[in-house]
């Protein structure tokens, strides 16, 4: 139990900062709403700060979660406010608390009132209430990274659905393509989005009650009331007071699953991704795909494999089935697409595929490779979005065939769009190759097919990817973009750290690789699983090995 209470801090910082920043007075002037930003973007450094100081007194060589946290929260059914770190939560907190600031940056003036158009609100807070937004989504995620008890998990889940629908549907992407019905396209992705979330969240609600209940009829918890608390219940699991029916452990696990897959996006149910990120403006389209759906695979790590290893090794064949099947789709469709943002949620797509077959592989590198990928697609994924946002507010469209050659007269936007586009092809000496890498090693180890089949993704990223490039950057300049200007300082200020980012990380991982690999071992041995080593049979005889001439091995 530590005994200060950092942990909290973290994820009360940003909520406080929420409420500071929308009780602001009314940004009715330039200096006020300048004012809200300033205080907002305060927050998140401080949050910032605070993850950093978390992450430096986690010891990999310590216990699975450290810095643990409890307070009672509803003692009659054994819910209690507990956090505690893992490795895996350390590198995600670090994450959210580095891109939030970024997002915040790159959005500076995304919220500034509309004169002419319907605002959200209201005129006279929607910048306050904007940034406000941002930071209740940053408290949320980093308590669902922290949190060890399965229904605060659960609440902070499905808490966390409430402003992002608002930023979508009430601060989306005004860039139009001519139709005259962005509005009313944003609201259609912002209703997508919230049903298809809440409804995996219903039904995790049912797994959840379930599981709660196995625990009281076990007798597990204080007072024998039965008990949500994740590290009990594995104890429970692992020395055998609790025993979970199989055929009742795979329908629990799917509640769960099914949660974890909507939100992640897994194909067939990530039909809400590239409707909320194409009509979602750049700094919340970068927030969900990087930080929001992490939440979902992180979940599939700690909570799928940690309370239901049995019914985890039973659907992992199928599950891998689903994943491979959204890497080669999102790839695919990645490369038709005429909309920049929604190629860009589609190769999300693709890339979140990566990281549930590595979760579900079920070996050492697999598992590390996933968990380094969040890392890598979240920060090289934020990259290319924003910068795409900062193309497309330029030209006010997003549709890819209104742009051409941008590299001669905007070189350093051209440049770091680039660069996005490259780390999310997984180019070697950037992070995300590192990541797929592993992945795929980790997977030819145990389901050589599966991982040869997967390898088709990295030859379509390519293609998409510069294909992008190509018809944006390169050729003739069009008319519309001859006097289109470059990277200005705030927007370099936004770039320069994640670009820094993904070269560090890709030269040197081991900072990750280390700090994640403790909690890998602990889920691999959670679900009973150990490193698969290639089988080399013994020779028999030097003749069998060809240390003899033709001539004796004949005889």
């Amino acid at each position: 139990m530590s005994p200060f209470p950092l942990l909290a801090l973290t994820t009360a910082v940003p909520a406080v900062g929420a409420v500071v920043t929308v009780a602001l007075p009314a940004a009715t002037t330039d200096a006020r709403r300048r004012t809200a930003k300033t205080v907002a973007l305060a927050f998140a450094c401080a949050t910032l700060a605070l993850a950093a100081a978390v992450a430096g007194r986690f010891d990999p060589g310590g216990a699975r979660y450290q810095l643990t946290e409890s307070s009672p929260w509803i003692k009659n059914f054994g819910v209690g406010f507990s956090l505690g770190l893992d490795g895996v939560a350390a590198v995600m907190v670090l994450l959210t608390t580095v891109l939030v600031p970024l997002v915040m940056l790159a959005s500076w003036h995304e919220a500034d009132p509309e004169p002419l158009a319907e605002a959200a609100f209201g005129n006279r807070r929607r910048t306050q209430v904007f940034f406000a937004l941002i930071l209740a989504v940053e408290a949320m995620v980093v308590l669902s990274f922290l949190a060890t008890d399965i229904f605060l998990f659960y609440v902070v889940f499905e808490a966390m659905l409430i402003p992002v629908y608002f930023l979508i549907g009430g601060f989306g992407d005004l860039a139009d393509d001519g139709d005259g019905e962005a509005a009313a396209r944003r609201s259609h992705a912002a209703l997508k989005f919230l049903l298809y979330n809440l409804l995996g969240g219903l039904v995790m609600l049912a797994a959840v009650i379930g599981l709660y209940t196995l625990s009281a009829r076990a007798g597990i918890g204080s007072g024998a009331d039965g008990t949500l608390d994740l590290t009990t219940l594995t104890g429970a699991l692992r020395d055998g007071r609790l025993s979970i029916d199989p055929v009742v452990q795979r329908v629990l696990f799917l509640g769960f699953f099914f949660a974890f897959a909507v939100k992640a996006p897994l194909w067939p149910l990530h039909t809400w991704l590239p409707g909320a990120m194409g009509e979602a403006n750049a700094g919340t389209a970068a927030l969900i795909t990087a930080v929001v759906d992490k939440v979902g695979t992180f979940a599939m790590l700690r909570l799928c494999l940690g309370l239901f290893p049995d019914a985890s090794r039973f659907f992992a064949p199928a599950i891998m089935v689903l994943a491979v099947t959204g890497i080669v789709y999102g790839a695919l469709v990645a490369v038709g697409q005429k909309d920049i943002k929604r190629l860009i949620a589609y190769a999300s797509i693709s890339h979140y595929g990566f990281i549930i077959l590595g979760i579900f592989a079920m070996t050492p590198q697999s598992q590390v490779g996933a968990s380094f990928y969040m890392v890598g697609h979240g920060i090289s994924t934020a990259t290319l979005m924003l910068v795409a946002g900062f193309l497309i507010s330029r030209r006010g469209s997003r549709l890819i065939a209104h742009y051409g050659g941008v590299q001669k007269i905007a070189p350093v936007l051209a440049g770091t769009f680039l660069i996005g586009g490259l780390a999310n092809l997984s180019l070697p000496g950037l992070a995300s190759f590192v990541s797929e890498f592993l992945v795929l090693v980790g997977t030819f180890t145990r389901h050589p097919a599966l991982g040869a089949i997967a390898t088709l993704g990295i030859v379509l990223s390519a293609l998409y990817v510069l294909v992008l490039y190509q018809r944006t950057m390169t050729g003739p300049v069009q008319e519309s973009v001859a006097a289109m200007a470059d990277l200005r300082a705030r927007e370099l200020l936004v770039v320069a750290p994640l670009v820094v980012l993904l070269i560090a990380l890709g030269v040197y991982p081991k900072p990750v690789t280390d700090m994640v690999a403790p909690a890998v071992d602990a889920t691999l041995a959670e679900v009973h699983r150990t490193d698969p080593k290639p089988f080399h049979p013994l020779p028999k005889t030097a003749a069998d090995v060809g240390l003899l001439p033709p001539s004796d091995r004949q005889r």
